[in-house]
C-alpha cells in the first residue's frame, strides 16, 4: 500500500504515515522501492483491467521538465479510463504516432472512435497508420474526459515540485495512471452500497498485483 500512497501524496506525506506505525525510511528509500517495484506492479494491475472503451479520446498537455518545455500526449477512453500516455521533446507527429502504435499493439478492444483536437500531428499519425476514418475533431464537450485526466498531473506536479526529468516522468505517470485505473470511480454515479463493492474488488486487485511483484 506504501506505494498507492506514494503515488497520490508527496515523500513526506508517506515518510510520515510510515513512521507513525513504527517504520523509519528515508525518501531515497521509497524513491528506490517506487522504480524498483513501480513498473512491476503496474504490469500487473494492467493485465487485471477490463478492455476499456472502443472510444478513445487524445489530448495534449504542455510540461515544464528539468527547465525544457514538453509535451505530454495522453490518451482516454469515454468513461475517463487512462489508456496510455507519451512524453516528448517536439511537437510534431512523433508523439501521437508512438502513442497509437502503442495502443494498438495486442490491443484489447479494437478502436471505433478516436477523438482529437484537431491537430495537426494528430491526423498525420492517423494517416499514416490508415485510422484517417475513425478520426473525429473534438467539439464543445467531446475531449471533457481528456482535459480533465490532465488535473491529476497538474495536482502531482505540485505536489512533487515539478519533474526532474523526461525519463522519470514518463515512468512515474505510466504507472500512476495504471494506480488510479484500479481505483477510479465515477462515484457520484453510483450508490454508496455499489461504491463499498467497487473499493472492496480495486483493493484486492491490488493486493494480488503487489505479491505477484
Amino acid at each position: 500500500m506504501w506505494l498507492y500512497f506514494r503515488f497520490t501524496l508527496s515523500f513526506r506525506d508517506v515518510e510520515e504515515m510510515l513512521a507513525a506505525r513504527g517504520i523509519d525510511v528515508s525518501n531515497e528509500t521509497i524513491r528506490c522501492w517506487t522504480i524498483k517495484f513501480g513498473p512491476q506492479i503496474a504490469r500487473n494491475l494492467r493485465r487485471k483491467r477490463p478492455a476499456p472503451s472502443p472510444r478513445w479520446r487524445l489530448d495534449e498537455v504542455i510540461c515544464n521538465i528539468g527547465g525544457k518545455r514538453m509535451y505530454l500526449l495522453r490518451a482516454v477512453d469515454d468513461e475517463g479510463e487512462l489508456l496510455d500516455v507519451v512524453l516528448q521533446k517536439r511537437r510534431n507527429h512523433d508523439a501521437p504516432l508512438t502513442l497509437l502504435k502503442r495502443l494498438l499493439r495486442n490491443p484489447p478492444v479494437e478502436p471505433e472512435a478516436i477523438v482529437t483536437d484537431g491537430l495537426a500531428s494528430c491526423r498525420s499519425a492517423l494517416r499514416e497508420l490508415d485510422l484517417a476514418r475513425l478520426h473525429r475533431r473534438g467539439r464543445l464537450r467531446a475531449k471533457n474526459r481528456a482535459e480533465n485526466s490532465h488535473l491529476l498531473i497538474r495536482r502531482r506536479e505540485q505536489k512533487i515540485q515539478l519533474f526532474k526529468s523526461q525519463a522519470s516522468a514518463q515512468r512515474f505517470l505510466t504507472a500512476h495512471g495504471d494506480v488510479c485505473n484500479t481505483f477510479y470511480t465515477q462515484r457520484h454515479l453510483i450508490s454508496r452500497t455499489t461504491l463499498r463493492t467497487f473499493r472492496s474488488v480495486a483493493k484486492d486487485v491490488w493486493s494480488k498485483a503487489t505479491m505477484a511483484a
